[in-house]
């Protein structure tokens, strides 16, 4: 891996990860598609790093929700009493949203990595992001006005975020759209999602560490990897206020098409080559 290549696919790290269209599916097929030949120890410290770069990117966003919700934490602990506080009342829905992928992200863990190696498979996937982000917009009408997440509704998007481990499922479109499915408004289920996704990313990229630590020679690859970190990080924030300014007025249509349009080149590619 080169600067220009870590530079790049921090680029499309930042985009892709919080803008609905799955950023593991464009990390797969970017480097297939211009005939990378990334080894495989480097690809996979880079994929750890810029995993944490969006999550510093989203907990940098959202830090002063995160410490209303810690807030509303060191309460319940004093007080042990589930009042109506808005912000008690989000954290649990972000636990209660958690809970599918805990218990069913280890299990899947080898399917998953497989199909990082399956460039048909992550072209399929794109066109099942773009039929969900589809259904979510034209099945959904009439909005609740109150913008608080349910129970109820935190344990469809975290159902919905289980399939978004698989690359092409985007994890920001597919949790996105299982809060639009339960009639949650648009810019709520985004905010959801983007808190959501700090535990998420978080579990994933503990995990991978681990494996990471094991690596030889890791100092020697870090300054490669490292302006691909910071890109991935700076393009993160700008995505998630563009994102968030951008769905107050528009629907995720753009979104689909744009899925559509690379899982059928995706999958035309394939077969012609």
């Amino acid at each position: 891996m080169t600067i220009f290549q870590s530079i790049l696919l921090g680029i499309v790290q930042g985009l892709t990860e919080f803008i609905p269209v799955s950023s593991s599916a464009h990390l797969a097929l970017v480097p297939y598609f211009l005939g990378w030949h990334l080894q495989p120890d480097l690809a996979f410290v880079f994929d750890v790093l810029v995993q944490f770069a969006t999550l510093g990117a989203v907990i940098v966003y959202y830090a002063q929700d995160l410490w209303n919700l810690l807030l509303s934490f060191i309460e319940l602990l004093k007080t042990r009493k589930l009042d109506q506080n808005p912000n008690l009342n989000l954290l649990i829905a972000l636990v209660v949203a958690t809970l599918p992928i805990v218990i069913l992200g280890i299990p899947m863990k080898k399917y998953v990595a497989e199909s990082f190696n399956n460039p048909a498979f992550v072209g399929g996937a794109l066109l099942m992001t773009a039929m969900l982000l589809f259904l979510s917009e034209k099945l959904t009408q009439n909005f609740r006005t109150h913008d608080s997440v349910t129970r109820l509704d935190a344990l469809v998007i975290g159902i919905f975020q289980v399939f978004a481990a698989f690359p092409g499922i985007s994890r920001s479109g597919a949790t996105i759209s299982g809060g639009i499915l339960r009639k949650v408004e648009r810019r709520a289920a985004t905010r959801f999602a983007f808190l959501l996704s700090i535990p998420a990313l978080a579990g994933a990229g503990l995990i991978s560490l681990l494996d990471l630590l094991k690596l030889p020679h890791l100092t020697q690859i870090l300054p490669i990897i490292l302006p691909g970190f910071m890109v991935a990080f700076l393009v993160g924030l700008f995505s998630i206020h563009w994102l968030l300014k951008y769905l107050q007025n528009h629907s995720l249509k753009i979104f689909a098409f744009y899925c559509s349009l690379a899982g059928l080149f995706t999958l035309g590619y394939i077969l012609i080559r």
